[in-house]
């Protein structure tokens, strides 16, 4: 092999070389674009869960709380109807006890 055909296969290695390179680094750029846009889209479905999830969380809590309300308020109804009979059964004594109450006050008076 001549000198001539040496230097022309290292020329054409060179060139080679130079091409697998440059490829390889457009691979490179082209995996972490990937990797970055993939990153993006992980981040961004986390985050949609994430506030999915709170969500559902939110709304079970309160239907809870409106169901632990509707008790409440029941109770309360119930209560105070109970207390609204004690005292409609108690308005004759009460009555009776200011008449004579007020009749001996006017025959105190008299």
């Amino acid at each position: 092999m001549s000198r001539t055909d040496i230097l022309v296969e290292i020329k054409q290695a060179e060139a080679d070389a130079k091409v697998i390179i440059e490829k390889a680094e457009a691979d490179k750029r082209s995996a972490v674009a990937n990797a970055r846009k993939e990153s993006v889209e992980g981040i961004q479905k986390a985050e949609a869960d994430a506030r999915s999830s709170s969500e559902s969380r939110l709304a079970r809590e309160k239907e809870t709380l409106a169901a632990r309300r509707e008790e409440i308020l029941d109770e309360g109804t119930k209560e105070a109807a109970k207390m609204s009979k004690a005292a409609a059964a108690r308005i004759p004594k009460v009555k009776e006890f200011l008449n004579e109450q007020l009749e001996r006050a006017l025959d105190a008076s008299s």
